[in-house]
């Protein structure tokens, strides 16, 4: 069963191009699929999966950069997965959303082999601090499934040539090179809060089979100024071109 209604908030994402339904309660999209989506270098006609694709921010946001994708999600949480079809439906893209497990894939996606897979893996591992009080937040960000599985689910999925792209928090990125491997060429682009602060997220870019060095990227500074000085939009102008325009992000060097 879905949201009702009135469990609802309507929210706009993309300088107000992109309008998004969100739980009042529970897991609600910020900065992060925003910032996932503009990671990724598709072509039109190619496809996309998202992995764990919740209410849909990051495809919608993806698909409003780059008219002309093939995109799928699969999510976990059916009212998500609901929501999810609401969404796209709302901003008129179509999106084949699945809801199915991550850890039993679903047959339809066992015999497809995608361009990009995209994720937004949950953050905390398993039995690591307070859970949420809302058991749908609890379970967009605390891991029930290892962030190794995630990785290798995407992997799986991915054809030859094809490019996993992955958002996380800075201190996971030892968890995400041991599950990667040596399975394709890989780049980091640290996200910084603000200048001279240590970067606390981190986009991972891994084009399979690819064969190129390791790239760490100079990071993004989010916000301008060395605190937050009140109510105001303090973003960089990078920041803001992706998070207003929906600029794409400097992954290469």
């Amino acid at each position: 069963m879905g949201f009702a209604d009135a469990d609802l908030t309507e929210d706009r994402f993309l300088g107000g191009r992109l309008r998004i339904l969100q739980p009042r309660f529970g897991y609600r999209a910020a900065t992060d699929p925003v910032l996932l989506a503009a990671a990724v270098a598709a072509q039109p006609g190619q496809s996309v999966l998202e992995l764990g694709c919740g209410a849909g921010v990051a495809s919608l946001c993806l698909a409003i950069r780059l008219p002309g994708l093939r995109l799928w999600g699969l999510e976990l949480q059916a009212e998500y997965a609901d929501l999810a079809r609401r969404n796209a439906a709302l901003n008129g893209v179509a999106i084949e959303v699945v809801g199915g497990d991550i850890a039993a894939m679903p047959a339809m996606f066992r015999a497809l082999h995608f361009d990009h897979v995209i994720a937004n893996p949950p953050y905390f591992p398993a039995r690591s601090g307070t859970p949420a009080r809302n058991d749908g937040r609890e379970q967009a960000q605390r891991e029930d499934l290892p962030l190794a599985d995630w990785m290798a689910t995407g992997l799986r999925r991915l054809r030859p040539g094809g490019w996993l792209t992955v958002i996380q928090l800075a201190d996971r990125l030892p968890d995400l090179l041991a599950a990667l491997g040596r399975s394709g060429s890989i780049t980091v682009l640290p996200l910084q809060p603000r200048a001279g602060r240590p970067s606390n997220r981190m986009i991972l870019r891994l084009k399979k089979s690819g064969r190129s060095p390791f790239v760490l990227l100079p990071a993004v500074v989010m916000h301008d100024g060395p605190a937050h000085d009140g109510d105001r939009d303090s973003h960089s102008p990078v920041a803001q071109a992706v998070l207003r325009d929906g600029a794409a992000l400097p992954m290469t060097a």
